[in-house]
């Protein structure tokens, strides 16, 4: 077996709108295609010898056991494959569930699709569970020593991409509050929300985090220095910089003493209650390993209890106390012995990775040991505590326990004060007492640090106490009540029309004076600029988008390609229009029939906001039916070509929205409220009212704006000033005059897009018809074969060139493929092949006579206009 590819999913996508990390394996079965499990000698016992905790995989069963019993009667091998991808990432401590297994139209390939938690991972895992699968169907098992190695490497994965407890915790709270987010390119920068209305974040600094409140934070003697200035309880201290100052340092305060690094972070290179000069040596020595600056702090120590304070937006939210690394004794165990069972809590884990640390025994901690007279093969008392380390930071192996409903009044006054003086707007107060339930200066306590991005495991699972759910103080500080969380989001899918709809909604929305943020074929647009240019219709493009602190609005036009490769780019959208589902990009991805292609547009309105509305064509059966899957929970509309649709009609009829086209008017019905909204032929993009299909874009758009609150009166100014212009919409329906002839420049490139040209060109032209047709290679033979049948009902004369990437065919071959159906439909009609594309331009302009329209469907736009710009050749 091998796998032909991998894809990932991240957002909501074909296979699931609401499980949006997945990955999907296009896997070739080869010899293994229709050999099922039950088939493969030793195959079952060697899978449940390795894992056997896929006991716990229900499958389709639906009950403990039922994947397994799956594989005793006999499944095939993408399917156990799915199974066993998933079991091995949640082996290595992400636990997933959601998969499937499903066969193409290529014999032996199969999409295998599983849910990822973080991307590196899952891609991991697709290839290790191959690599398992097939061991055992060679030699009837998988080396221990090769799943050790497995999930070590995915447990490193999972630990170099984890965004770490304090940020997951916000972004759930956040995901609870239905806000979306965005993890950045710049690593650990987290968004939040969208467009204008984003917020960042990384861990517990957010974007509103002051700089300067940051960088004073990290200086512990400048923060120390504004902390006494303001009469708030500090410790005596010194800055010292080379060892020499370290003895005069020592007679200015006194033993005990605290020496640490002078801009340290996590408790690295501290050493507290030094009380000889020995021991205040090694501990400079220490803390000028971990200082940045060379600087190293002198402080007098205080005797008391280590407390955590956590002030979020000048709130004090969540007090913790936190205990130094430790075991107790039972009598019997060595120290080190105590340590190995105390990291054997399923809650420990390497670095910030889990809710505490595991404990690591250095040469620091051996000389705390020593300090108590112990070394690690020590065997304590019953009940006895060792202390490991000398600072009670998690990041080190210390525990917390939550005191928020004990700390005083005054207390509380003091750890606010302190993180206004600063400057922080999520600080984590450090403060040494022997109790926080009473005033510090009662008690001799003082404030020893004030913390930028303090963790928050402490206060969200203390080791003891009540947790506290300290995320949503602060996402009520990024979004307090009043303000909005995200901008409307109005995505267009479809087969045809896609592009001008999307620009017309943009133009709509720029009348009302905000900031549209847009994506098409032709280019990504911000306002009136040009942000990116190509085709831009995938996730990454509507990212820029999204991303974007300017935009206020934003409309994506959102093709195919891009959902199946890689879902959308938004969790959701307010608005979600289908313009229409017909014959192109069949075969492609495994889509094959309308149907499938129904499924895929299909995920935008699914995608829908419940309190949103989809715009859906009334006129395309397929796109109708949408509205009745109890996958769409949004409100549905419809726009309709025709007045008197039945589906328009009983819509109406239960008080629904909709726009139709009515003698030569677009209307809104809205129960028995009729409002006529503009008139066709003063709409350009219409050409008159000679475009049927632009009027129907001009439907769907005006309903989209409409819904989103958009006035009448913008919506008309904005219909009779969107003009199917080179400018506005190039390459859609650009009507071009050449003296004594029009040229016609279009996009049509499929059946439906060649009968809706056909309609227009019927409606309009007088004189001669010249074609210059083409299509995208990677279009079934019969969809080519189409496209000649309808040229020659069409046009009076065609000229058949093709595009510069023909996506796979031999040159001449989609050439030969529309021939082929001009010649079925008219054996005589008069057509040539000029496969170059300037070429067959410059002919088709020789060939014009008075009156004629010359209708081009390009492969690049740009390149047609430049040379419709220059003089006509004489034919040489």
């Amino acid at each position: 077996m091998k796998i032909i590819k991998l894809q990932t999913l991240r957002g909501p996508n074909y296979w699931s709108i609401h499980r949006h990390k997945l990955i999907e394996m296009w896997l070739d079965l080869e010899e293994m295609n229709e050999v099922y499990s039950n088939e493969v000698p030793e195959f079952y016992e060697g899978l449940v010898e390795i894992l056997p905790s896929l006991e716990e995989h229900f499958c389709s069963p639906g009950h403990r056991g039922g994947f397994l019993k799956r594989v005793k009667q006999g499944t095939l091998m993408g399917h156990v494959i799915e199974h066993v991808a998933l079991e091995l990432q949640t082996l290595a401590g992400m636990r997933v569930k959601f998969g499937r297994a499903r066969s193409t139209s290529q014999t032996g390939i199969y999409r295998v699709i599983f849910e990822y938690r973080h991307e590196v991972a899952g891609r991991y895992a697709a290839k290790a569970a191959l690599r398992l699968v097939e061991n055992i169907i060679d030699r009837g098992y998988y080396p221990h020593k090769e799943l050790k190695l497995d999930l070590e490497d995915l447990r490193k994965l999972k630990a170099e991409t984890s965004l770490g407890l304090t940020t997951e915790s916000i972004l759930k709270e956040a995901e609870a509050r239905k806000i979306p987010w965005t993890e950045l390119p710049a690593r650990g920068i987290v968004q939040l929300g969208y467009g204008i209305h984003q917020r960042r974040i990384v861990a517990a600094q957010t974007c509103n985090t002051s700089l300067l409140g940051t960088e004073l934070a990290c200086d512990k003697e400048g923060t120390i220095t504004m902390l006494r200035e303001a009469n708030l309880p500090v410790p005596k201290g010194t800055v010292i910089y080379r060892f020499r100052q370290l003895e005069n340092a020592i007679a200015e305060i006194g033993f005990p003493i605290v020496i640490k690094p002078l801009d340290g972070n996590h408790g690295r290179g501290i050493t507290l209650n030094i009380n000889s000069w020995r021991d205040a040596e090694d501990a400079y020595d220490l803390a000028k390993s971990e200082s940045k600056s060379g600087g190293v702090l002198v402080e007098r120590y205080y005797r008391g209890r280590d407390f955590r304070v956590l002030v979020v937006n000048g709130k004090v939210v969540a007090v913790a106390e936190r205990v130094p690394a430790h075991v107790i004794g039972d009598g019997k165990s060595t120290i080190a012995e105590l340590v190995a069972k105390v990291n054997q809590d399923p809650r420990r884990g390497d670095g910030h990775e889990n809710v505490l640390t595991r404990i690591t025994i250095d040469e620091h901690s051996e000389q705390l040991l020593a300090q108590q007279k112990l070394t690690v093969n020590s065997i304590p008392e019953k009940g006895e505590i060792c202390y490991l380390k000398a600072t009670a930071n998690l990041s080190t192996g210390g525990t917390a326990s939550d005191r928020t409903t004990e700390i005083h009044p005054q207390n509380i006054w003091i750890a606010q004060r302190a993180a206004r003086i600063i400057g922080l707007d999520i600080a984590g107060i450090d403060i040494t007492s022997p109790e926080i339930s009473r005033p510090l200066t009662e008690v001799d306590g003082v404030i020893v640090e004030v913390n930028a991005a303090p963790g928050l495991r402490m206060h969200l699972q203390p080791s003891e106490g009540t947790p506290r759910n300290v995320a949503a103080p602060i996402l009520d500080m990024l979004y307090p009540p009043d303000r909005p969380q995200q901008i409307p989001i109005i995505a267009v899918t479809g087969t045809n029309g896609k592009t001008t709809t999307t620009r017309l909604i943009a133009h709509i929305f720029r009348q009302t004076k905000k900031t549209v943020g847009y994506t098409t074929t032709d280019g990504t647009y911000i306002g009136e600029f040009l942000a990116e240019p190509g085709d831009n219709t995938g996730p990454q493009s509507a990212q820029l988008i999204l991303q974007d602190p300017s935009v206020e609005i934003a409309v994506l036009e959102t093709a195919r390609g891009g959902i199946l490769r890689s879902g959308l780019a938004f969790s959701h959208c307010d608005v979600g229009v289908v313009l229409n589902v017909s014959e192109d990009h069949l075969g492609l991805h495994n889509i094959n029939t309308l149907e499938d292609m129904a499924h895929v547009k299909s995920v935008i309105a699914e995608a829908t906001n419940p309190d949103g509305f989809v715009v859906l064509n009334a006129d395309d059966p397929l796109v109708a039916a949408m509205a009745k899957s109890d996958r769409v929970k949004a409100q549905v509309t419809y726009f309709s070509m025709d007045r008197w649709n039945p589906i328009i009609w009983e819509h109406i009829q239960n008080g629904g929205v909709a726009a139709v086209y009515d003698d030569g008017y677009i209307i809104f019905l809205s129960g028995e409220d009729v409002i006529q909204v503009e008139q066709a032929v003063n709409i350009p993009l219409t050409l008159g009212g000679k475009a049927p299909f632009m009027i129907a874009n001009a439907l769907a758009a005006s309903l989209a704006a409409y819904v989103q609150g958009v006035s009448l009166e913008n919506i008309s100014t904005a219909l009779r000033t969107f003009r199917a212009s080179v400018e506005q919409t190039p390459g859609r329906m650009n009507l071009i005059n050449r003296d004594n002839f029009h040229v016609l420049l279009d996009y049509a490139h499929n059946p439906a897009g060649y009968q809706a040209l056909g309609q227009f060109v019927e409606n309009w032209s007088t004189g001669k018809r010249i074609g210059v047709i083409g299509a995208p290679g990677d279009r079934r033979d019969q969809d080519l074969h189409k496209l000649g049948v309808l040229a020659a009902q069409i046009f009076d004369q065609v000229i058949i060139k093709e595009d510069a990437d023909n996506r796979g065919r031999k040159y001449g071959e989609v050439a030969a493929l529309i021939a082929e159906g001009i010649s079925q439909t008219n054996p005589d009609f008069p057509y040539e092949i000029i496969l170059n594309e300037q070429i067959a331009i410059e002919t088709a302009l020789i060939k014009a006579t008075e009156h004629s329209l010359v209708v081009i469907l390009p492969d690049k736009v740009d390149r047609a206009l430049d040379l419709l710009k220059q003089p006509i050749l004489v034919n040489q």
